[in-house]
């Protein structure tokens, strides 16, 4: 690996980022061709079924011909027949002299056999340049395709003092405009949005992306992610603001209870198994959504299923939008953990990124 190679990928990686809000449930991939220092095309894979980003790079040279020139790719070129034509293909038809990866492909139809096609072509193909950064471009979709599971994000805004609802669940607004603005960005490159029954009522919630095309920087309307909702006891009716918003929407009910026939007509319903106290496995539900092809979920919802997604192990990251502002003890909290009652039993978190936004503050933290 040279400085010349991470400079180019890094350039395919910014191609990839241009993805960022629309390629569920594909992967985010970037690409770029260099030739003599020069970087000759551009691509990037925009939305499943379009074109990848290898193929609209290639595209863009004089009949595609890339003879020794480099191509580099933020994500191993595909080997199968999927919606579009194998890229490892076209690139042995490309004849570069060179190919860089920055991180093998996850997906078991992929997993090497791209590399090795290119490499019995007779092509160089390096691989592993600024994969960190190609890891966590593509979180959700890797997880998902090494371990079943979606990335989990939990958002939530709390005061200093860590309250993020008044004792009777008011707590619209705790923070400000710019920090709801940013959240919408969280929505946007999301594939589902969690929550609950009880914070769609207490805060007539619609959880759907509010943001423009050119907020996004992209040329077409921004996707709704899949809105999933935890409801247990059956207490939505359909008359909530949720409903009257465009996108999908999946309701969770306990196993054997009905929805009305209203709801089955509007909704999909999912049937779960709960426990004794009516809690849904949540482990179980993940694997259902990861079998939906979510790559990565964005969850707001109250502290009891905050705190449960991070005693299942399940939440992934976190942010914590802090706003200056005292709501004192009566107040609900964050996180309900349980009582921990010894220190080295407290939850420890990894601090990514502290960044002002508006008048609030957004942590960036990992669970350790």
């Amino acid at each position: 690996m040279t400085l010349v190679d991470e400079y180019f990928m890094a350039e395919a990686l910014r191609e990839a980022r241009k993805g960022l809000y629309s390629t569920h449930p594909n992967p985010r991939v970037g690409c770029v061709i260099a030739r003599d220092g020069t970087v000759v095309a551009r691509g990037y894979h925009a939305f499943a079924g379009g074109p990848h980003a290898e193929i609209k790079a290639l595209r863009a040279l004089p009949e595609g011909d890339a003879r020794g020139a480099t191509v580099y790719v933020t994500l191993e070129p595909c080997a199968h027949q999927g919606r579009t034509p194998p890229c490892a293909d076209a690139l042995v038809r490309a004849r570069p002299q060179r190919v860089v990866v920055a991180m093998q492909d996850p997906n078991p139809q992929v997993a090497g056999r791209g590399i090795e096609r290119l490499r019995a072509a007779g092509i160089e193909v390096s691989v592993g340049v600024l994969e960190a950064e190609a890891r966590r471009l593509n979180a959700g979709f890797i997880k998902r395709m090494e371990q079943g599971l979606p990335w989990l994000r939990i958002k939530m805004a709390m005061s200093l003092d860590g309250r993020t609802a008044l004792k009777n669940g008011l707590s619209q607004w705790i923070t400000g405009p710019d920090a709801r603005r940013d959240v919408q960005f969280l929505r946007a490159r999301s594939s589902a949005v969690l929550s609950t029954a009880r914070t769609v009522i207490d805060d007539d919630a619609a959880l759907t992306v509010r943001l423009g095309a050119d907020a996004l920087d992209q040329q077409t309307p921004p996707r709704q992610p899949l809105r999933v909702i935890l409801d247990a006891h059956a207490e939505l009716t359909g008359s909530e603001r949720l409903f009257e918003q465009s996108g999908d929407l999946l309701l969770v009910y306990a196993e054997g209870q009905t929805p009305t026939e209203a709801l089955r007509e509007r909704v999909r319903i999912l049937p779960l198994p709960v426990d004794a106290e009516g809690r849904f496995d949540l482990r179980l539900l993940m694997q259902a959504l990861a079998d939906r092809e979510i790559n990565e979920i964005h969850s707001e919802c109250g502290k009891t299923l905050a705190g449960a997604l991070l005693r299942a192990g399940l939440a992934d990251e976190l942010q914590l939008y802090l706003a200056p502002s005292l709501l004192g003890d009566a107040a609900r909290g964050a996180f309900d953990l349980g009582e921990i009652r010894i220190m080295s039993d407290r939850l420890s978190l990894d601090i990514l990124e502290m960044r002002v936004i508006g008048q609030d503050i957004r942590i960036t933290a990992q669970p350790n």
